[in-house]
């Protein structure tokens, strides 16, 4: 089906390692309300992603998105760089 948009999950989140070769770490934060306080704390993950061209850096802003396993650790791939770092 042409034209059709896969269903695959994609998220935003900041770079915070791009030391190795095509590969980066992903930090996704996001907030939750505790069950029992009703506070909204914020939790953060970190994912690893295939960056195929090394193009970003660290405190860039990105969009990844969910893939069959590349390696032991990355199933994400990097889609878009919303962001890139003021520094």
């Amino acid at each position: 089906m042409a034209g059709q948009e896969s269903k695959a999950r994609t998220m935003q989140g900041v770079v915070v390692s791009n030391g190795m070769q095509d590969s980066i770490v992903v930090s996704i934060s996001r907030f939750i309300k505790h069950a029992k306080y009703k506070k909204f704390i914020k939790k953060s993950t970190k994912v690893m992603a295939h960056d195929a061209d090394n193009a970003c850096g660290v405190g860039d802003t990105v969009t990844i998105q969910e893939t069959a396993p590349i390696s032991k650790n990355k199933s994400w791939t990097l889609v878009s760089i919303d962001g890139k770092a003021k520094i």
